[in-house]
């Protein structure tokens, strides 16, 4: 028969299992919500912006999407802001000609990542404006880089966007697959 103290030991044996269960389960899975009280009105504005620190990947992650948001409304602004996240390596003529390709007919994509926005409501994001980046157990499988993802309201499984981390400490956009296709809007859709 089990004594007091064999069954408090027990329960406390029992509460560090759960606890390394629960760790380990949760290891590399971390979602960090990004919130942008408001948008900026210039290029400037931007890279004042808090997240513009760039001292985390989350913050690198969100804002690539806040300025993929510009683009239909003023792309030289928008690639601007995109040069800024590139830090020490601007974008190429090749990737300025992608991003181009991938706005024809398609200015909602970068607007799905926002909370709130989802195809029943032409992908009008909710204030304040928040994005949520989340990380998974590969995130940072290379050194000096991470592997980050967002959700989409207008897709199936999150998309990704790869940051190198500079030696001034700072987080820069090395590679995105933001701008793929996603369900249509409901203004556009018509079969909606």
């Amino acid at each position: 028969m089990a004594t007091f103290m064999d069954k408090l030991k027990n329960k406390a044996q029992q509460a560090v299992k759960e606890a390394v269960t629960d760790a380990v389960q949760n290891a590399g899975n971390k979602k960090e919500r990004i919130v942008f009280d408001s948008m900026p009105a210039t290029a400037e504005e931007f890279k004042k912006l808090p997240q513009a620190a760039m001292d985390t990947p989350f913050k690198t992650a969100a804002m690539t999407v806040l300025a993929f948001t510009y683009y239909p409304v003023d792309k030289e602004m928008s690639l601007e802001m995109l040069d800024f996240l590139k830090g020490p390596r601007p974008l190429s003529p090749m990737e300025k000609q992608f991003i181009a390709d991938r706005f024809m007919d398609k200015d909602y994509v970068p607007r799905s990542y926002f909370e709130g926005a989802k195809p029943e409501n032409d992908y009008e994001p909710a204030e304040p404006y928040t994005i949520t980046v989340s990380e998974n157990p590969y995130s940072y499988q290379n050194e000096g880089y991470a592997t980050l993802y967002i959700s989409s309201g207008g897709a199936d499984s999150p998309r990704s966007v790869q940051l190198r981390k500079a030696k001034d400490g700072k987080w820069y956009l090395w590679e995105q697959f933001l701008l793929a296709d996603i369900r249509k809007p409901a203004s556009a859709d018509p079969w909606a």
